[in-house]
């Protein structure tokens, strides 16, 4: 028998080199090859994958009739809109997230809200089974119709899940499976790319929709081989603080959906709970106008929000100025205050400059540019902007203010949340008024910066 042989993979790329270097020479990444074990070749007939690649012939693409598969409802509103309106048949989603943040504690939520009208099967391998029934109480959820299986060898959950044919699968989570195999450990790249392949296949094969947790590095990006989200037909994140009571998941790949989708929850001593109004949540109550602040109308994928802009403006006593954001793109910043001064004579050069989206959310989008300028210029000033304002546009760097898309869906929630006036790109000027809603449409930065003189 010949003696196994030692490679070592790129857990960016997957890709394999037979001696350790410290840059991957695939994907010219830095220390991201990792020891294994190379498996030995399988003959065609016995190939681990041979019985679930069948094979089929050659068609035109006219020739196939294309049909809208039925998505099932996890009973949570929040996790449904994330998905693109609930699980597909067939489909895989992996969802990562910081360590205690709720994943678990979601999909057990949505397995026994299903449970109700479908058979579904939770795969533990994280916890004991008496671990998951103590959580499942304490949730107070139905879980009589729940089947569990507390297993981490594959072999062993892929026959389980042939002879359950639950119509979902939750895998929890997936560093922790081993394929016998291979003989590397759990949680190494060819560990966790074998696992979630073929449950892939499997879950193509049958139907079945599976459910992946995926640990998350200190960076907050997926664990394991960069393939592994390739694989995979939708890679939602957890996002938020810990410490606070609110969830965020974002959906950063659909492939039967919309990206950057976002679903907001609330965490309970029962669970987690979706928020019906997110944009509250974004928005300070403040008992009196303060400088600084603006708020902003942002698209998270289907869904318009309201979010605070927060700017402090302080005289620096160091040589540079800081510059530092929460929630916003740093580079960006600086960008936005040459701008600032080229096109509306403002300098910040003695300034440091603090910028702050409240409520721990995520804005990459553009149209937060002039928000955010208008909020350092509100604090430079120390004057408050006129009260009801809302504002959302691109800056470019000649001054001029470009449009943001879906422009009339940020007015009508700016409009249904009592903002009367907007302060909006000329392109996003709606052609019929919307009642309520005062609207300032400028095409130059120096304009937007006239109107609150």
């Amino acid at each position: 028998m010949a003696k196994p042989r030692t490679v070592y993979v790129c857990a960016e790329c997957g890709g394999t080199t037979p001696k350790w270097q410290g840059k991957c020479p695939h994907c010219a990444a830095w220390n991201t090859l990792e020891e294994t074990v190379e498996s030995a070749s399988p003959t065609a007939a016995s190939h681990r994958y041979a019985p679930l690649a069948a094979s089929t012939p050659v068609r035109t693409l006219a020739d196939i009739e294309p049909r809208e598969t039925p998505r099932q409802p996890t009973g949570l509103d929040e996790f449904d809109r994330v998905l693109g309106g609930g699980l597909v048949a067939g489909a895989v989603v992996l969802i990562g997230g910081d360590p205690g943040i709720g994943k678990s504690t979601l999909l057990l939520q949505a397995l026994a809200a299903l449970s109700a009208n479908s058979r579904v099967l939770y795969v533990t391998g994280e916890e004991s089974a008496e671990q998951v029934a103590l959580r499942a109480r304490r949730l107070g959820v139905p879980t009589g119709n729940v089947s569990l299986l507390a297993e981490i060898r594959l072999e062993s959950i892929q026959a389980a899940v042939s002879e359950q044919r639950p119509t979902v699968a939750v895998i929890d989570s997936i560093q922790t499976l081993y394929s016998s195999e291979l003989t590397a450990a759990p949680g190494s790249v060819s560990q966790v790319r074998e696992c979630a392949a073929q449950l892939t296949r499997l879950a193509k094969q049958t139907g079945i929709s599976i459910v992946m947790i995926g640990h998350v590095t200190k960076d907050g990006a997926l664990a394991g081989p960069r393939v592994l989200e390739h694989i995979v037909d939708t890679v939602l994140y957890f996002e938020g603080d810990t410490h606070s009571s609110f969830r965020l998941v974002r959906a950063f790949k659909n492939r039967f959906g919309a990206v950057n989708e976002l679903g907001v929850f609330a965490m309970t001593d029962r669970g987690l709970r979706g928020v019906a109004n997110p944009s509250a949540l974004f928005l300070s109550q403040h008992e009196q106008q303060v400088s600084g602040s603006c708020v902003m109308a942002t698209q998270e994928g289907t869904r318009p929000l309201l979010v605070e802009i927060q700017a402090l403006v302080d005289s620096s006593h160091a040589p540079n100025p800081r510059r530092l954001t929460v929630g916003l793109e740093g580079n960006r910043l600086a960008m936005l205050l040459a701008v600032l001064h080229r096109h509306a004579g403002v300098s910040t050069f003695d300034q440091d400059v603090f910028v702050n989206a409240v409520g721990g959310v995520r804005i990459t989008e553009p149209a937060a540019d002039l928000p955010v300028l208008l909020a350092i210029m509100s604090s430079l000033r120390d004057r408050p902007l006129p009260r009801g304002l809302i504002a959302f546009g691109e800056v470019g760097l000649a001054g001029e203010i470009r449009p943001a898309p879906r422009g009339q869906e940020r007015l009508r929630e700016a409009a249904k949340l009592g903002f009367s006036v907007a302060l909006i790109p000329k392109a996003n000027a709606p052609r019929q008024p919307i009642e309520g809603l005062e609207i300032w449409a400028v095409d130059r930065l120096d304009a937007a910066m006239e109107k609150l003189r």
